[in-house]
């Protein structure tokens, strides 16, 4: 009996943070989509570059919450060869998709940006 009770808490609290992950991404999409129509007069490069940023930085924060959302619910609640092995796959989906997401901010990969920063 308290197993079934641990493994509900274990799944809300995944599902939990797939809400927050998907609530990161939806709110900041949002927030950046009203921010440009109110900044729509002002046509700068740095108002467009800023926004990219901003929207790029919520994907992968949102990603973050996905992928640990993932990790809780597979390792914890289903641990089978498949479960793991779709893990996998989505982890390296989702990192993959982070790194695109650095290139396309900082403009080169994600383990150069500290050596860029200071240099």
């Amino acid at each position: 009996m308290e197993s079934k009770a641990a493994i509900q808490i274990i799944e809300l609290m995944a599902l939990g943070l797939e809400i927050l992950g998907v609530a990161v991404i939806a709110f900041a999409f949002l927030y950046a989509i009203i921010r440009s129509l109110v900044h729509i007069w002002k046509v700068s490069e740095d108002t467009y570059k800023r926004l990219k940023i901003f929207i790029g930085r919520a994907l992968q924060l949102g990603l973050e919450f996905l992928v640990a959302a993932d990790i809780i619910r597979t390792v914890t609640i289903a641990p089978t060869r498949e479960g793991l092995l779709l893990l996998g796959l989505l982890i390296v989906v989702r990192t993959f998709l982070s790194w695109s997401i650095t290139v396309e901010i900082e403009g080169c990969w994600p383990w150069q940006v500290a050596k860029n920063k200071s240099g």
